[in-house]
């Protein structure tokens, strides 16, 4: 099986932070699944961040305990990802790193990314860039659901469309998109009498009282809209006439609004005994599951592309109430693992004064995501009667429970998943090396990203004129080694990039031949130097002539202006 370097910054995996996102459970839980079943003989990460290998390693051994050797691939080497061949990003930006990947050769690594949210402004023009971008048939997109590469593929035949009618382009870069679901950790999930009786002791209810479950980000306009959850949970009471307990457990950006969204919800179900939760910390995200009888679920937001925590809830043998939304279709089998309602959205074509006031930045990214949504209809008659039969029957909870943890065992948890990454990283690797194969030459000048040119191509224009290797340097009058060093040293000498200016040591070399002669040609002080440190040296003498230490024997001069 083939292996890939894992693009590695806390950002992605870290799931102790405040804001604790759905990117971040899923990049943990993706890595905690990588560690324990990738078939690999080494695990690389790519350090993508400026922290060191060893100040990263508490968070990777909070994640998981690792049984491989380790090799950390610095973000400055991209050029030592041709050894594991493939590089995975938690994140869908195949573009910009098609452009990275660019001068080393366009056959040296595979790119395979991921994808996340799908709605805002910088995730659809990541998307649309990879048709102007040099990703190539051996990168691939991993979209989550069905759903998601649908809406994937519309955007990208968008953007093809426009770009034939108004620039007649007829050739564009086609990555792979493969639909992979994410996966859990399912033993995490694994119910626990213990922990049942615990919560149900923390929370005051009584065991034999049946408990729905809600667990993830509040965000009414974001993440999805409660209320149609507190609704179908308090005609289903009403309709039973039995006690309902709920326990929501989530999060929200601080206290005061985690409250307010609570106030809110309460408002929509009067009769059902509500029991908040902090969702964040992580045995709260993995024991509290126990606690409950069923799931419920009903996103409607157009943010959501997957939708983890179903899987999370069949994981510990839970049915489902969940809506028949994006990557919940995937995951939730209706009428085995629980019931999906279904949802009805206006005809294409009736959003678009929505996106135009989004895009003019007339209205927020919120307002946007909560206007689409308060659009799509949830079934409530459905969404009731599901509800109530799950209350009202014991053994159909148990059936579907059953048939739930079995479904994310085999086809959910990441002993499965992980070995459909690395079959398609086997599929990408064998295309490369084709492609490799079948180029004879290699072209003699690198293209560059045209959006991120050289400065000095950019700019070309800006000086005077451009140092030729024929012009003449030769030592400024009076100049001591001693004071130029000084010079070069003090903060304002030293201001910019050390690697990309020549060392002290070879600017003393400089120096030297050019104490022991009138003056030099450039090409003449670039043959004293190593071949791979000649373009250093060659921009690195204006350096030099900046700060007084050489100078040109015939400098540019400035044109004298015209009067009249």
């Amino acid at each position: 099986m083939s292996n890939a370097a894992i693009y590695f910054h806390p950002d992605g995996y870290d799931t102790t932070g405040a804001r604790l996102m759905g990117r971040h459970a899923a990049g943990e839980s993706f890595l905690r699944g990588f560690l324990r079943h990738a078939a690999i003989d080494r695990l690389h990460l790519f350090n993508a961040g400026t922290r060191p290998p060893a100040a990263l390693q508490p968070l990777l051994d909070r994640i998981e305990p690792n049984p491989h050797p380790v090799t950390w691939l610095s973000r400055m080497g991209r050029g030592s990802l041709g050894d594991p061949g493939c590089l995975y990003l938690p994140q869908p930006t195949l573009a910009a790193e098609s452009w990275l990947r660019r001068p080393l050769g366009r056959t040296r690594y595979s790119l395979c990314g991921i994808t996340h949210t799908t709605a805002t402004h910088r995730a659809t023009d990541i998307l649309a860039d990879m048709m102007t971008s040099p990703v190539e048939p051996w990168d691939a997109l991993i979209c989550t659901s069905d759903a998601v590469r649908s809406g994937v593929e519309a955007l990208l035949a968008a953007t093809r469309e426009d770009l034939r009618s108004r620039l007649g382009a007829t050739r564009f870069p086609t990555p792979e998109l493969a639909t992979i679901p994410l996966g859990v950790n399912a033993s995490d999930f694994a119910a626990s009498d213990a922990a049942r009786a615990a919560w149900r002791t923390r929370l005051d209810i009584p065991a034999d009282a049946v408990v729905a479950l809600y667990l993830g980000r509040f965000h009414a306009a974001g993440k999805m809209n409660p209320a149609t959850m507190a609704l179908a949970l308090e005609a289903a009471a009403q309709q039973t006439g039995q006690p309902i307990y709920w326990i929501v457990a989530g999060w929200s950006a601080t206290d005061e609004t985690t409250a307010i969204f609570h106030d809110q919800v309460r408002a929509y179900c009067p009769s059902i005994h509500y029991r908040p939760v902090d969702g964040r910390p992580a045995d709260t995200r993995f024991s509290l599951w126990s606690a409950a009888d069923f799931f419920i679920s009903f996103s409607e937001n157009v943010q959501e592309t997957f939708g983890l925590t179903p899987v999370e809830a069949m994981a510990a043998g839970l049915p489902s109430v969940v809506t028949d939304w994006d990557g919940y279709r995937d995951t939730v089998r209706h009428g085995v693992d629980g019931f999906r309602i279904p949802t009805t959205a206006p005809r294409p074509g009736l959003g678009r004064d929505l996106a135009y006031q989004y895009a003019n930045d007339w209205i927020s990214y919120e307002l946007y995501l909560a206007t689409a949504a308060q659009m799509t209809g949830v079934d409530h008659g459905a969404a009731t009667a599901a509800v109530v039969a799950l209350v009202t029957n014991p053994q159909l909870r148990r059936t579907m429970g059953a048939a739930a943890a079995r479904q994310a065992r085999d086809h959910f948890d990441w002993s499965a998943i992980i070995p459909r990454y690395q079959a398609l990283w086997s599929e990408l690797a064998v295309r490369r090396k084709a492609a490799a194969a079948s180029v004879t030459t290699q072209p003699s000048v690198t293209v560059d990203n045209p959006r991120r040119l050289d400065p000095f191509l950019l700019f070309e224009t800006y000086p005077t004129r451009i140092l030729a290797v024929s012009d003449r340097l030769r030592v400024a009058p009076g100049m001591a080694w001693e004071t130029g060093r000084e010079r070069l040293t003090h903060p304002l000498g030293a201001l910019g990039a050390a690697w990309a200016l020549p060392s002290l040591a070879e600017a003393e070399a400089v120096f030297s031949l050019l104490s022991s002669r009138p003056e030099a040609r450039v090409a003449e002080i670039l043959e004293t130097c190593a071949p791979g440190r000649r373009s250093f040296l060659e921009r690195g003498l204006l350096w030099l002539v900046k700060f007084g230490i050489l100078e040109l024997v015939d400098p540019p001069t400035v044109p004298t202006a015209l009067t009249t």
